[in-house]
């Protein structure tokens, strides 16, 4: 058979094909109409079927809803554009790491917890600090009473630091660290840990959240203006690239937008567009893409609405796949690769009917790896009422580990592709966030959309819509506004924190105020100040403060000498 015969032969088959599906489709149409009629006038359970996030919910899913080419939307896992994983194997391979956010009290006592913890089979440790950590304040600040070791851990020196890890071999166990604002100030006290156990920091493995531009979008943990903060955070890009390479020196975070109200669409572009902003910016600093995106991770909420959960995570590698090999230029797959961590979103949990959060948890935690998260925190069930107790925080490792070992999704890989629904999902909420990634641009970019207080109108609608809801009886929350048996006044155990704390913080700290090289801190202190009105990289002389035993509101109180502190402008 000659070429032209071949080719004639291949089109008239094509031709054929095309034929065939159309027909196909007039008839999978005329069915769909027949079966819309039978449906009408028949009573609906409820007024409307949307999502959380209120995106319309048709009531039956075909082909005609998804299009596009399976290599092109889909792929295989491990390949471009990463829908359906970011890995070959997956779990087949590897489980996701099993973290608990956990951190109350002295550093001492957390540490019992983390010891606990890593005993009763956790793979990871993730790290709470309390809110004079998280503003960059120390245990004995004015700002600090009664605020100390309350909602997490106090960490204001080297010292503290090196307590919080006593006895575990950071070389071997993963760390994240939730803090934003002063960030770079306790990795460094973490480098500098690591340094006292003969732990090198190109061995340490783990992530710092240090994603300043969703703190000024939802959280507001932050400590200085919008320009020398991102300065800092690319800092940590350009020395971590260097110096600590297994080390993710940010987890650009839609977690806390998700909590403040956001939709699951606002969340994704949200998120993904503050991770298109670092790029940018890493690219200008003049930082070749492909020796810090690859080491940028990320951190998703996992909400009450099963399937646009899954379908977010899918959704999110393939924008963030296709973004950065079109438009940043990446050329080594590991930047296309989304990477990230996702918890169970604490914002869905009730105070009343509390064991009711155990349920919640396991089924966010199925979306979660269903979606295809490679590490994953389960929140405990008395979380809207205290920090969680030993029990409480066992329960949700448990789910997790009957998840992984039970269940048995964890044998095949992305085991809900090729749902009509699933993939009309994640395709719907890609569109969406084009949109706002558009609408973003039209607002002069991120840090211009928070500045005019664009992002958190956004947040506050959506938040407020949400609320509505809830409380017009339009959406039930068991055990809240439906449901409501009396069983909500039954009490658990809580974790109660000793009112000592502060006190032997304060002491903590003026003893090491007293025993350290006096001259050797400030001289630290005077070398950081100089960098910071420079050009030069910052941490070099973090860490040297930190090694000294500079305390973090020292460390802070130097740069922001320098920079001067962030003022929020009043929006509403």
């Amino acid at each position: 058979m000659s070429t032209t015969e071949r080719r004639l032969r291949d089109r008239e088959t094509l031709i054929a094909e095309i034929e065939r599906r159309q027909k196909e489709i007039q008839r999978l149409d005329a069915e769909l109409a027949a079966w819309e009629a039978t449906c009408e006038g028949t009573p609906k359970r409820l007024p409307f079927f949307s999502s959380v996030s209120g995106s319309e919910i048709k009531p039956l899913y075909t082909p005609s809803d998804v299009s596009g080419s399976y290599v092109e939307e889909l792929g295989v896992p491990g390949g471009f554009p990463f829908t359906r994983g970011p890995y070959a194997t997956m779990y087949r391979t590897r489980l996701w790491t099993m973290r608990q956010f956990a951190g109350f009290g002295t550093a001492e006592e957390t540490n019992q917890r983390y010891k606990y913890l890593l005993d009763n089979g956790q793979t990871g440790l993730s790290v709470a600090f309390d809110f004079p950590t998280l503003m960059g304040y120390d245990g004995d600040h004015p700002r600090s009473l009664g605020e100390v070791g309350v909602c997490g851990v106090a960490v204001s020196s080297l010292a503290d630091m090196e307590a919080l890890f006593d006895g575990i071999p950071l070389e071997r166990v993963s760390v994240s660290m939730t803090i934003n604002g002063p960030a770079i100030i306790l990795f460094c006290f973490y480098v500098a840990a690591a340094e006292r156990q003969g732990v090198s920091a190109d061995m340490l493995r783990g992530t710092v959240q240090n994603d300043i531009l969703k703190e000024y979008q939802a959280q507001h943990a932050w400590v200085f203006p919008p320009e020398p903060a991102l300065r800092l955070i690319l800092d940590m890009f350009e020395w971590c690239s260097a110096n600590a390479p297994r080390y993710n020196p940010i987890s650009i975070s839609g977690y806390h937008i998700r909590e403040a109200g956001a939709t699951a669409g606002q969340e994704l572009a949200f998120t993904l567009a503050n991770g298109f902003d670092y790029v940018r910016r890493g690219i200008a600093r003049g930082l070749d893409v492909d020796t810090f995106a690859p080491r940028l991770s990320f951190f998703f909420d996992v909400h009450n609405d099963f399937f646009e959960e899954v379908a977010k995570f899918r959704a999110a590698r393939r924008i963030w796949a296709r973004r950065l090999r079109d438009e940043f230029g990446a050329r080594n797959p590991q930047s296309w690769r989304l990477r990230t961590h996702a918890q169970t979103a604490g914002v869905t949990l009730t105070a009343q009917q509390p064991e009711n959060n155990i349920v919640r948890v396991a089924y966010q935690a199925l979306a979660a790896v269903l979606g295809g998260t490679q590490s994953l925190h389960t929140n405990s069930m008395d979380e809207t009422l205290a920090l969680p107790t030993e029990k409480a925080v066992t329960i949700a490792l448990r789910t997790q580990q009957i998840l992984a070992y039970e269940s048995g999704v964890p044998n095949t890989i992305d085991p809900l592709a090729g749902s009509y629904y699933i993939e009309a999902l994640t395709n719907q909420l890609e569109a969406e966030a084009e949109e706002i990634f558009a609408r973003i641009e039209e607002e002069g970019g991120v840090v211009s959309g928070i500045e005019n207080g664009w992002f958190q109108r956004e947040i506050a609608n959506s938040a407020a819509r949400q609320q509505a809801e809830i409380e017009g009886g339009l959406r039930t929350v068991v055990g809240v506004n439906e449901f409501v048996d009396g069983a909500d006044e039954v009490e658990i155990e809580t974790l109660r924190i000793d009112p000592g704390v502060e006190r032997r913080q304060r002491e903590k700290l003026a003893r090491l105020r007293d025993e350290r090289d006096g001259e050797r801190a400030a001289a630290a202190l005077e070398g950081l100040r100089a960098a910071a009105a420079g050009r030069e990289n910052t941490v070099p002389h973090i860490l040297e403060c930190a090694r000294a035993y500079c305390t973090l509101y020292e460390i802070r109180a130097a740069m922001e000498d320098v920079f001067g502190a962030y003022r929020e402008p009043v929006f509403f």
